[in-house]
């Protein structure tokens, strides 16, 4: 891959280019869900500064970061019947496995939840709570995307166990769990 040229122009009459090459306006759901994908990326990139030195979770959200690349291919590129499967980048359910081994993993370490955990604790944990909420907002856009397109079945998955991990990776921040700030339901009547 190279990028020889940073702005096209193409997009300045708000229709950006697919990767088959369709045009299609930039408030399309498929355009927007791909803005979703890439903000949770962004948020993720945040909360990868915030980490502790030393700690094993950065370099697991970078290799989150290239598959959010991944998925983004898998957008940009609408489903094809017949040949699609072995000419496009598609999210593999490989990659949503790999997700749950590291929820399992990192969840086993952490203290039993007893009530639900409000955002906050540590620098890092807050961090990692906000990019759970852009996740989370990105996947209702590709599910909304999904309800009227047909989409890779596993974009669905990966988002929905991503948001999975960033909460335990999120407890884990905070002294695995033991730190963590605890909702009081109706605290302040």
């Amino acid at each position: 891959m190279k990028i020889d040229r940073i702005y096209t122009r193409g997009g300045d009459r708000g229709a950006t280019s697919l990767g088959d090459g369709q045009r299609v306006p930039k408030h399309a759901l498929r355009v927007r869900a791909m803005g979703g994908v890439d903000e949770a990326n962004a948020a993720i990139g945040v909360a990868i500064v915030q980490s502790p030195a030393g700690s094993d979770w950065a370099q697991l959200l970078m290799c989150v970061q290239n598959d959010l690349f991944d998925v983004g291919a898998d957008l940009c590129l609408p489903q094809n019947e017949g040949t699609d499967h072995q000419l496009r980048l598609r999210l593999t359910a490989g990659q949503v496995q790999r997700l749950e081994s590291d929820i399992d993993r990192i969840n086993a370490g952490l203290g039993p939840l007893t009530s639900f955990v409000l955002p906050g604790g540590s620098p890092a944990s807050a961090h990692l709570h906000l990019a759970r909420t852009v996740v989370r907002r990105a996947e209702c856009d590709l599910a909304e995307l999904a309800a009227v397109e047909t989409l890779n079945p596993e974009l669905l998955k990966y988002l929905n166990r991503l948001s999975d991990l960033l909460f335990v990776l999120a407890r884990h921040a905070n002294d695995r769990g033991a730190g963590d700030v605890l909702w009081q339901p109706g605290l302040n009547r």
